[in-house]
């Protein structure tokens, strides 16, 4: 029995008002758990240092009758959220990921870059960009855009490291966007379907209310968009000078990636705090097993445990996901197999020369480079289908 005039030390948690719940979490381990509103009354008179008795009052007088005070602590420690003085790593949420959480510049220093100026910005640029590509569809990027020599291998070695730089001004927008609002974030890589993705772990926006989590959504297209916007006019001004049509091209590559909602990008996680979903992601995976006659007992029992917001969007949500994965094959075959193509070409060539020619060595320099991301994300499948066996 629970000692009512004991105290309970819990971690340090975040409590948001979340509609008719509240969203619970530890940011320090990225875990987060909806339950009804008085449960946020009572965490919040623990976190004040309050007894167990007087917090049992406080969660009486908002629910208008008693609180069952032991079974709840009882919970908040299966869930981990009582101090236990023991260190927790954060729950990982992709395949490689840093173990411990990224600060940063103070958020003093970095809210102009999120101000509502600075959104005026990115909201012109990105109109700018659209009317621009469709008053001049000339300026639509093309695969052999990337080609800024001849030498296929050349135009890679130039091309992947700056390509890999704007990814890294993506995420980084995403980190300073969640330094605005005093959040640390992780950076990791996982795939989507067989697309490698780098990504940034916004998991602690979870707890800050829900208007607030927008700006660091959608920070990495917003930059993309201002990046995008002078390189046009750098074409509209100079004509298709290299590198510039390249450069648009893994813009606007990048650009539509995210809009594929369903497959987790940015926009996505849009979608998911603009409708309200806590776990729309896992919901609509059992309900396309459900769906096709594979889903087992453990899993229906989660699937009634699952928010009953979550199961009616996932409803649809898992067809948009199944529909959307022959779009992902077609971006695939738009975007990507051209250039598998030209590095497959290329090194045959190289073969061709012979093995004492330079020219092979340069060949399997330039199909290493472009088939190793395709390798890679082939790895992380067999490595995720074995845990999941495993478990």
């Amino acid at each position: 029995m629970t000692d009512a005039t004991s105290t309970v030390r819990l971690r340090p948690l975040t409590v948001v008002e979340e509609g008719t719940d509240v969203l619970v979490g530890d940011p320090e381990r990225g875990t987060y758990v909806a339950m009804p509103a008085v449960g946020g009354v009572v965490i919040r008179a623990l976190l004040d240092g309050a007894p167990l008795a007087e917090a049992a009052e406080r969660g009486a007088a908002f629910a208008g009758e008693p609180v069952d005070l032991e079974d709840f602590v009882a919970v908040l420690t299966e869930l981990g959220f009582v101090d236990s003085d023991q260190a927790s790593a954060p729950v990982r949420t992709a395949a490689v990921q840093q173990r411990s959480w990224t600060a940063g510049p103070p958020a003093a220093l970095v809210r102009p870059l999120f101000s509502r100026v600075a959104w005026v910005v990115y909201a012109a640029a990105a109109i700018g960009v659209v009317a621009c590509l469709l008053v001049r569809p000339d300026l639509w990027p093309r695969p052999t855009d990337l080609l800024l020599t001849d030498d296929l291998g050349a135009s890679l070695l130039i091309m992947l490291p700056v390509t890999y730089a704007l990814v890294a001004v993506h995420e980084a927008w995403h980190w300073l966007a969640a330094r605005a609002l005093d959040l640390r974030t992780r950076f990791g890589i996982d795939r989507r379907l067989f697309f490698l993705v780098f990504e940034t772990d916004l998991s602690q926006l979870w707890s800050v209310p829900r208007r607030r989590r927008y700006g660091p959504q959608l920070a990495g297209l917003a930059v993309d968009m201002v990046l995008l916007a002078a390189l046009l006019v750098g074409q509209l001004v100079l004509g298709p000078v290299r590198p510039l049509p390249a450069l648009v091209f893994v813009l606007v590559a990048s650009t539509l990636w995210q809009c594929m909602v369903f497959l987790r990008t940015d926009l996505y996680a849009v979608l998911v705090t603009a409708i309200g979903c806590r776990d729309l992601w896992r919901v609509k995976s059992l309900l396309l097993r459900r769906a096709f006659g594979r889903l087992d007992e453990r899993q229906r029992a989660e699937l009634d445990r699952a928010d009953p917001h979550d199961v009616r969007v996932g409803a649809w949500f898992r067809w948009v996901w199944l529909a959307g994965c022959l779009l992902a094959a077609g971006y695939f075959v738009l975007f990507y197999l051209p250039l598998l193509r030209y590095a497959a070409d290329w090194a045959a060539d190289g073969f061709a020369a012979g093995v004492g020619s330079a020219r092979l060595w340069w060949g399997l320099v330039t199909a290493l480079l472009v088939y190793a991301p395709i390798v890679a994300t082939l790895v992380l499948a067999v490595r995720q289908v074995r845990t999941r066996a495993g478990r």
